[in-house]
């Protein structure tokens, strides 16, 4: 435990841990939608299935930060590549804000993509979202430029995401 919270890696395995992991999921969309490119809408329109699928991936890191009343503060996971794995969905609640939340989670994506022999760990932050930036910075993450393909997100003003990476190794 650590200033009122402790992280908690999920699985799917556990039956419990799925409500969790959504109520987490559905916190942080309601709190930031500035910060992720789904909705909370997106939910009711089957959603549900998509983050199901998601967190029944067993080679995927699914961490909470959980307060002591149970409910969810923080937030992330981590999705394995080849060789460069991927830090997602990271989100502190406000009321857990400036609590070192975020960079324990952060530190407990990095442990798990390093023990998989991730060289690199890698994100995407959407346009507008200097506070997640300057975290990212602080953890040693250096900005590459806007992602390519499919998955390239923009924000309101036409700005694409960020991508950065950390190198952990070398």
């Amino acid at each position: 435990m650590n200033a009122g919270f402790a992280l908690r890696a999920l699985t799917p395995a556990d039956p419990a841990d799925w409500p969790l992991w959504r109520d987490a999921r559905t916190a942080a969309l309601a709190d930031a939608p500035y910060a992720f490119k789904v909705r909370l809408a997106d939910w009711s329109a089957g959603g549900e299935e998509q983050w199901r699928a998601r967190f029944a991936r067993v080679d995927a890191l699914h961490v909470v930060a959980v307060a002591a009343d149970g409910r969810p503060v923080g937030l992330a996971g981590g999705v394995p590549g080849d060789g460069v794995s991927e830090l997602r969905s990271v989100w502190v609640g406000p009321g857990a804000r400036g609590q070192g939340v975020g960079d324990r989670l952060i530190a407990a994506v990095e442990a798990w993509a390093r023990l998989r022999g991730s060289a690199a760990l890698r994100l995407a932050v959407l346009p507008g979202n200097t506070a997640a930036v300057a975290l990212y910075r602080r953890h040693g993450f250096v900005e590459t430029g806007p992602p390519e393909g499919p998955d390239r997100a923009e924000g309101p003003d036409g700005t694409a995401e960020r991508v950065m990476v950390k190198r952990l190794t070398g």
